[in-house]
Formats: C-alpha cells, structure tokens, sequence
C-alpha cells in the first residue's frame, strides 16, 4: 500500500516549479536546471549520472535485492518564446520560458523521487531519468548500457483533459516528426519588368497550395499524415524579383508507408510545379522523431495504476504532436501518459506566450508517480 504523502511535499514542489519557471534553459543548454536536478537527487541518496546526451541527468535508487526496476522520465527543456503570461514567476530570462509545462514535469518527478528515497516498502531498482529533450542523444551516450529497466514511463501535462483524468492508451500515442526544406531557384529581374524573370516567389506561392493534395488527395482519409508550410524566405528590395526562395516546414505520419510518400511526393510536387513556371526546387526531407508507440501490457498497467489511485481514465485519439521519448520506447517497453490539466477550457494551449502550468495538479503528478512506483516496486 502506498504512503502517504508528506503535507509538505507539494508545496517543496511548487517552490521548485516556480524557480524552474523564472530560470528557463533551452535544450542542450540546462546547466543549471541539471545541477538542481542532480543536488536535489543526491541529498536523496540517489546514485547521479550527469552529462549523458549533454545535460541529462539520471538518478538510481536501489533497494532490497529485487532485481525488478523501472524508470520514470520527465523533460525539462524550455522554449525560445517570449513570455506573456504576467505571472509572479514570470521568465527572467528574455526570449525564453517553460511554455510546455517542462518545469512541472520535472518538479512532479523530483518530489516523487524525494518521496521514493523515504519508503520502507520498495524492493527493486528505480531510474529516475531528466532529459533536454535530447532522449536520443542519451541513447547514443550508453544511457540503456548504464541502466536497464523492465519498463519506463514518460508524463506530460495535457491541457486538452480535465485535471483528475489520465490518458494512455495502447498503441500509437503521438506523430513522428520530420522536417523539410525547399529552395527555388529560378531568375531574378526588375520589379517593373517580370517577363525577364522566372519568378521563384510565383512558383514557391503555387508550391505551397499544392503540397496540400499530398495529405488531401494521395492519403486514405483513414489515415494521417500532415505537410504544412511554416517558413517562406525570400527576397531583400521592394521593387526586385529575387532569384531564389526558401521554403520550409514540418511534416507528420505513423507508418513507414506514410514517410515513403510525403518524402516521394514533396519532392515530385515541388520539383514539377517549379519546373511549370520555369524554376528549380531542391527538396531535402529529415526524419527526426519516430511516432510515439505505448507498449499494450505497460499502457494497460499504468491505466490500471491510475485508476486505482482515483484517476478517472479517458479515451484520447493520438495526436500529431511529437515526442523524444518515443527513442526511449524504440529500446524498452513502456508507456506514455497524458496527465489532466486544463482549466475548465481557459488554459493557453501548449508552446503559447500565455501558457503556463496548472499549479493544482502538481499533486496528481507527484500522486501518479508514486503509485506507479510502488506497484512496479512495493515488496
């Protein structure tokens, strides 16, 4: 049975929530968010591992002689966006903030793992991951050579769900993710004499509209995949056609078919629509995060975890979001949970200048973790 949790803990919790939030430190740049991660878990008795995948933190605790062990993994990276929440704990920091929730994360986590130094109960191996962000570059620094845990867990904030809720459901959970750039190259000329040129911003103009059909027209509406244009860049003179233009964005999909055809069709589309007004498109496509897959048998765990801890568990359909520590569950079976936290509809969304992390569910998070360890872990 789990303990109690100490009166103090949560509100230990928000203090460190709040410091996190006024310090916010990009990815790969958390030097000082890993040093309070890694004092804090060596107080605890924890054995720390700093400098995997560059600041990543990895705290070990074992007990009795199980050799059972489970890792629970929070993110702690922010964003560079300029903060508008007006809040108390405002950033510090200009052009960044903990837009995403990141310094709740690793407050709920950090509490937990104070609380899982002082239990009796325990009888096996408990990981305690932070990251940057940088879940694959921790792999490729020996992070599942150093530890190997039965299952891991990853939680993030959903503002989209009701605080008191949980969503894990089996099988696919979040998008892969992938990015792509386009240059245009075509013939500058005069701005009052377009007929000498072969315009690169008309042809990258009609690129984007027809990027469009690969999603709309060459996908089963039962599945999905997205290409969306976030960037155009080109240009530096009112009254001067530029001979080249930069375009880019991001692209989404679940399946290795969906990748096959957005990187076939981004290039086909791009490539012969500049060809029709007389331009060039170079196309290069990056696969950057594989989908986010839950492990069935450790999302129906952690479901069945949750609910006994009172969490009322919710049906939730994937999302094209993207996640790390989809990486982590390529190596081990595991689960990602999507932790309750809107504000009766009037939290910012995700990465808003606005958002900022519902306080009031910090103790479902540390509560959540909790029972996760000691079902995986209670003697």
């Amino acid at each position: 049975m789990t303990a109690d949790l100490p009166h103090d803990l949560v509100q230990e919790a928000l203090q460190w929530r709040h410091d996190l939030h006024r310090h916010p430190e990009i990815a790969y740049q958390e030097h000082r968010t890993s040093a309070f991660v890694a004092g804090r878990l060596s107080e605890y008795g924890y054995e720390v591992t700093r400098g995997l995948g560059g600041t990543g933190v990895v705290g070990t605790l074992r007990r009795g002689s199980s050799k059972r062990s489970i890792a629970l993994r929070a993110d702690m990276d922010a964003l560079p966006i300029h903060e508008q929440t007006g809040v108390a704990h405002s950033s510090t920091v200009a052009g960044m903030m903990h837009a995403c929730g990141h310094d709740g994360h690793t407050a709920m986590l950090l509490a937990a793992a104070r609380h899982a130094a002082t239990r009796k109960d325990l009888d096996g191996v408990l990981h305690v991951e932070e990251v940057e962000g940088g879940a694959q570059k921790m792999i490729e620094d020996g992070l599942f050579d150093q530890i190997a845990p039965d299952r891991i867990f990853g939680l993030h904030n959903w503002p989209d769900a009701q605080p008191g809720t949980v969503a894990a459901p089996d099988g696919a959970m979040m998008s892969a993710f992938g990015t792509f750039d386009i240059t245009v190259s075509g013939k500058g000329a005069h701005g009052a004499m377009p007929h000498q040129s072969a315009d690169p911003i008309l042809a990258a103009s009609q690129i984007v509209s027809a990027l469009q059909v690969i999603a709309a027209r060459n996908v089963s509406p039962l599945d999905s995949i997205v290409v969306s244009v976030t960037k155009m860049h080109g240009g530096d003179a009112y009254n001067v056609i530029p001979g080249s233009l930069h375009l880019a964005g991001t692209t989404r999909w679940f399946t290795a078919e969906g990748v096959e055809l957005i990187e076939r069709r981004l290039t086909e589309v791009a490539q012969h629509v500049a060809a029709g007004f007389e331009c060039r498109a170079e196309v290069v496509h990056q696969r950057r995060y594989p989908a986010t897959i839950n492990d069935a048998g450790a999302a129906i765990f952690a479901r069945s975890v949750a609910a006994d801890a009172g969490f009322g568990i919710v049906s939730a359909p994937p999302s094209m979001g993207a996640e790390d520590f989809s990486f982590m569950l390529e190596r081990k079976p595991g689960c990602y949970i999507w932790l309750g936290a809107g504000r009766n509809g009037e939290n910012p969304m995700l990465h808003s200048p606005y958002y900022d992390f519902n306080d009031a569910v910090l103790g479902d998070g540390i509560r959540l973790w909790d029972r996760l360890i000691g079902a995986a872990l209670a003697a």
